[in-house]
C-alpha cells in the first residue's frame, strides 16, 4: 500500500470511529475539551506515522494513540496540579508566625527543652548537642569523645527522649 493510500485509509477509519475516539480519551482525563484536544492530536501524529510505519489494524493504533495520550495529559494535569496551587489557597491560611499565642508556645516549649537538657548527664547533653545542634555526624562524635558509635546512638536517643517527656508534661 502506498504511504499516501495509508494516510486516505487512517482519516477514513478516524472520521468513521471518531465518537469512539473521543469517548476513549474522555473516560481518562474527564474534561471534554482535552479530550477533543487529544483526539486531534492523537490524528496528526498517526497521519504523520502512516507514511513511515505500515499500519495493519489503523481502529486498533488510533485507539491506543488516544489512549496514551489521554493518560500523558492526564499525569501532567494531576502533577501541574499539585506542583501549582491557586493563589487563592493561600489567602485563607492563618499565619501561626508572628502570632503572639504561636510566639509564647514557642518560648515556652524552649525553655523546657532547655531545662530538660541541662537535668541530662554531660556526656549525654554534650552529644546530643553536638549531633542535634551542630550537625555532626555519629562517627564524628564517637571520634572527638573517644566512645562507640553505638553508644552515641545510645545516648541521642536517650535525649530525646527526656525532651520528649518534658514536652509531654505541659
Amino acid at each position: 500500500m502506498l504511504p499516501d493510500q495509508q494516510s486516505a485509509d487512517l482519516s477514513t477509519v478516524f472520521v468513521a470511529h471518531l465518537a469512539q475516539l473521543r469517548r476513549v480519551a474522555l473516560n481518562i482525563v474527564r474534561n471534554p475539551e482535552r479530550a477533543e484536544d487529544i483526539v486531534q492530536d492523537a490524528y496528526i501524529k498517526a497521519t504523520e506515522a502512516a507514511d513511515i510505519l505500515n499500519i495493519k489494524q489503523p481502529l486498533a493504533y488510533l485507539l491506543q494513540m488516544v489512549r496514551n495520550l489521554a493518560i500523558d495529559r492526564h499525569r501532567r494535569t494531576a502533577f501541574e496540579t499539585g506542583l501549582f496551587e491557586s493563589e487563592e489557597e493561600g489567602l485563607h491560611v492563618p499565619a501561626l508566625i508572628g502570632a503572639p499565642e504561636a510566639t509564647a508556645i514557642s518560648r515556652q516549649h524552649l525553655t523546657l527543652i532547655a531545662h530538660a537538657l541541662s537535668e541530662l548527664p554531660e556526656r549525654t547533653r554534650q552529644v546530643f548537642e553536638l549531633h542535634r545542634l551542630d550537625g555532626h555526624t555519629h562517627c564524628a562524635i564517637a571520634s572527638k569523645l573517644d566512645i562507640s558509635t553505638s553508644l552515641v546512638n545510645i545516648l541521642i536517643h536517650d535525649a530525646m527522649d527526656h525532651c520528649r517527656a518534658a514536652l509531654r508534661s505541659i
